[in-house]
Formats: structure tokens, sequence, C-alpha cells
């Protein structure tokens, strides 16, 4: 089993930037690929961005540039920078791991970020 903590949600004012940071802990080895999903209340989740064991990085398409996915193997951390927030982007962020590359089998419990205008 593998446990996924988020944090570093929050709000924050359009055009600023936020770094959610997830840990992971429990059956670390087992895992192969780790990434962020986000949901708004009444949607579906969808994809942020991922990060493999080979370090192969994909984000969604309308996000990338601003979002930066990336990992500190040591701390058994993954970070997700968010920069020029829209308030789009206002949802639910999820960590998410999974043991082979394309697929998740365990999430974090979420953490909120609220984008204001």
């Amino acid at each position: 089993q593998v446990q996924l903590v988020e944090s570093g949600g929050g709000l924050v004012q359009a055009g600023g930037s936020l770094r959610l940071s997830c840990v992971a802990s429990g059956s670390i080895f087992m895992i192969k690929r780790m990434g962020w999903d986000r949901q708004v209340p009444g949607k579906q989740r969808e994809f942020v961005a991922s990060i493999t064991s080979g370090n192969s990085i994909s984000y969604a398409k309308t996000l990338e540039g601003r979002f930066t996915i990336s990992r500190d193997d040591a701390k058994n951390t993954l970070y997700l920078q968010m920069n020029s927030l829209k308030p789009e982007d206002t949802a639910v962020y999820y960590c998410a791991a999974g043991q082979t590359t394309i697929q998740d089998d365990y999430w974090g419990q979420g953490t909120q970020v609220t984008v204001s205008s």
C-alpha cells in the first residue's frame, strides 16, 4: 500500500503562484508513476501532470507552460509549481501514484486551491 498526503493548497489571487507538495509513504518501491489530477465539484476529475520513474513528464495541454511537476526522491515528495493562476484553476488537487507508468492506483485526500479574480 502507498499513502499520499498533499499540502500547499490555499487561496490566491489571479496571477499568483502556489506550490503543492505530496509526501508518499508505505510501499514506495512499487511506484512507477506519480502525478496530479484536479476536480471541480460536479465535473469529472481531470489530468494535470505526471512524472514516471524514468523521468518522463506529461502535462495537460492547456496547463503546459504554467504548471511544473517535479519530485525529490530523497524526501519521497512530489511537487506541483503553479504560476499565473487563473480562476478556472480553482479545484481540489489530488496527488496520484501508480504501480505502472500508465495508470494510477493510489490517491491522496486532496488539497483545495482557490483562485480569486
